[in-house]
C-alpha cells in the first residue's frame, strides 16, 4: 500500500481532472508510479438517444492529458458499467496503491463528492483514496508542493495504520506532520459528567499512545469541538497541503470519522486521502 506505486485516476474529461491532473503528476513522480487512466461509460438510460459513445469515448480518451503525462508510464482504460463499482473492482484487480479521485466533476461523474459513487468508493476500496474538492484552486505544477500533512485520528482501530501512512508520506515529501483528533463532548455549552479538561487530558493519552505505536512525536491538536469543525478549521489554521484520515473496507470511514467524513472533504481547504 505505500509507497503508492499504481495509481487509479478515473476521469471524465472535465476541467477539474485537468488540474487534478497535476496532483497525479506530483504523486506519480515522487512514486515512480505507474497511472492508469481510466473511464467508465455509464449504460444507456431509457431516454437517452442511442450513439456510439464507446469509440467517441475512447478517441477522447486516447488524446486526453497526453502531454501532461508523457513522461510518465499510463495505461488507458475504457470501461463501461456503474463508475463506482468499475473503479473499484479494477483498482481490486490491478493491485492498485491509490485512487486519485477528482471530485464535482461533470458527465459520468456528475453525482461525485456525496453521492453515491464516492460513498461506494470510499466504503468498497481496498486502497487509500484521495479526493480533491477544490480543484479550480490547484495552483501550476511548478508550484504545488506537499510541506505539511495534517492527520485526523479518531482513536479506533485504524488511527495507528492511519499516522503510519502519514509518517510515511510525510517523510517522503520532507513535509511537517501534525495530527488532530476533535472530542464533541468537550465542546462548549456540553453538558457532561465529567469535567471538559479531563476528557481532553485523557484524549491526549491516547493520542501519544497512537504516535508512540507508530514511532513519531508530531505536534498534536487535541481540541473541544464537532469533528468536522476541528478538523478543517486545524488543516486550515495550519495551513494544510495534505489530510488523511482513516478508513477500512470492513468498517468504512471509521467512528467518528464515519459520520463526519463527507463533511471534512467537502469543507477541507484541502485534499484528503481517506487511508
Amino acid at each position: 500500500m505505500f509507497p503508492p506505486k499504481k495509481i487509479v485516476f478515473p476521469v471524465d474529461f472535465s476541467e477539474r481532472c485537468l488540474s487534478a491532473a497535476r496532483m497525479v503528476e506530483i504523486f506519480a513522480g515522487r512514486f515512480q508510479a505507474e497511472v492508469s487512466l481510466l473511464h467508465v461509460l455509464e449504460p444507456l438510460s431509457y431516454n437517452d438517444i442511442p450513439v456510439d459513445s464507446s469509440g467517441i469515448a475512447e478517441q477522447r480518451l486516447s488524446t486526453f492529458l497526453v502531454d501532461e503525462l508523457k513522461h510518465f508510464d499510463v495505461r488507458r482504460v475504457l470501461l463501461e458499467g456503474d463508475p463506482a463499482t468499475e473503479i473499484t473492482e479494477y483498482a481490486h484487480a490491478q493491485a492498485s496503491d491509490l485512487i486519485m479521485l477528482p471530485t464535482h466533476g461533470y458527465g459520468g461523474f456528475r453525482r461525485l463528492i456525496l453521492g453515491s459513487v464516492t460513498a461506494k468508493i470510499l466504503h468498497a476500496a481496498e486502497c487509500p483514496v484521495w479526493t480533491g474538492v477544490h480543484m479550480e484552486n490547484v495552483p501550476r505544477l511548478e508550484d504545488i508542493s506537499i510541506k505539511r500533512i495534517l492527520c485526523a485520528i479518531d482513536l479506533e482501530s485504524q488511527s495507528c495504520p492511519t499516522a503510519s501512512w502519514a509518517k510515511k508520506l510525510a517523510a517522503e515529501f520532507g513535509a511537517e506532520l501534525a495530527i488532530v483528533h476533535a472530542v464533541p463532548e468537550a465542546k462548549e455549552g456540553a453538558g457532561l459528567r465529567n469535567s471538559k479538561q479531563d476528557l481532553i487530558n485523557h484524549a491526549t493519552e491516547k493520542v501519544q499512545a497512537v504516535q508512540a505505536c507508530v514511532g513519531t512525536e508530531a505536534r498534536a491538536f487535541v481540541i473541544g469541538d464537532e469533528v468536522a469543525s476541528a478538523v478543517c478549521e486545524c488543516a486550515a489554521r495550519e495551513q494544510s497541503d495534505l489530510l488523511l484520515i482513516g478508513r477500512s473496507v470492513k468498517d468504512g470511514v471509521l467512528g467518528r470519522l464515519r459520520a463526519n467524513a463527507y463533511s471534512i472533504i467537502r469543507q477541507s481547504p484541502c485534499p484528503v486521502v481517506s487511508v
